[in-house]
């Protein structure tokens, strides 16, 4: 009964897997669809908002997909089957996968308001699966990489793409920062993302990869506020303080959790 409901689990996750590539490859524009950048009169461009990352920074969607691929792969191996890990964290896996679809599809129809509680409800369920990969050790190293690996750059990147994504909404309704300028509100925006990372590192120890996604969308808002039409010292120095902070926090951890690891 069991090993059947396992097998669902399975079929699930790699279902949810091929609707979200198809996803991906409306929201790159293809088979009809507009460029994420370009929808909703430009809300989510790099010169949206303060908070708003420069566009190459959407590449790491490609390592996030081939992740994404490769754990629904994975998990369908026999040996992955009946593993603790898998049937913790597979479901997860998959909601996280709908929802991605989910918010593209409400970008892809002018809905931003109806995207920012898609990517919120995204970021819960990815922290629940990231916090299930730490809590259940994966393996082997090919299983780390695949399922840890994956999974934390995932968090790590929506991190960053919920700020933007609820900037953008806010900068579309006309909100305006309660009279506070731009500069303040991307210093403490990248400030509240920078502890997140921090955080993620500590809960995380050994798990490095949501720190280097997060770190990346950082940086790049930083290129983009110091090269784009919307420039922004303060929030750019600001982004390359708290990419500072977050990698160091994250090898700190890490590498106390490997000296722990040796005296035990």
């Amino acid at each position: 009964m069991r090993e059947s409901r396992d097998v669902v689990r399975q079929i699930t996750v790699a279902a949810s897997a091929t609707f979200a590539l198809i996803g991906a490859f409306v929201g790159s524009g293809a088979y009809g669809g507009t460029p994420v950048q370009e929808v909703a009169g430009g809300a989510l461009s790099a010169d949206a908002t303060v908070i708003a990352p420069a566009g190459s920074a959407f590449t790491i969607w490609s390592v996030i997909y081939f992740g994404l691929v490769a754990y629904a792969v994975w998990q369908m191996l026999p040996k992955q089957t009946n593993t603790e890990l898998h049937r913790r964290v597979g479901y997860w896996v998959a909601a996280s996968l709908v929802l991605n679809a989910a918010w593209i599809l409400s970008i892809q129809f002018d809905m931003l308001a109806l995207s920012v509680p898609v990517i919120i409800l995204l970021l819960l369920v990815l922290i629940r699966a990231y916090l299930i990969t730490v809590k259940l050790p994966a393996a082997g190293a090919v299983d780390a990489i695949i399922t840890d690996g994956t999974i934390g750059l995932y968090l790590g990147w929506v991190c960053v793409a919920t700020a933007a994504n609820i900037a953008a909404w806010l900068n579309a309704i006309g909100f305006d920062g309660f009279g506070i300028s731009q500069d303040v509100w991307g210093i403490i925006i990248v400030a509240v993302a920078g502890a997140a990372g921090i955080a993620l590192a500590a809960r995380g120890r050994a798990h490095f990869a949501p720190a280097l996604s997060l770190s990346w969308g950082l940086a790049w808002l930083a290129v983009a506020r110091l090269t784009g039409d919307l420039i922004s010292q303060p929030t750019a120095i600001a982004a390359i303080i708290a990419v500072a902070a977050v990698l160091t926090s994250a090898a700190v951890f890490a590498i106390a959790q490997l000296r722990a690891e040796q005296k035990a």
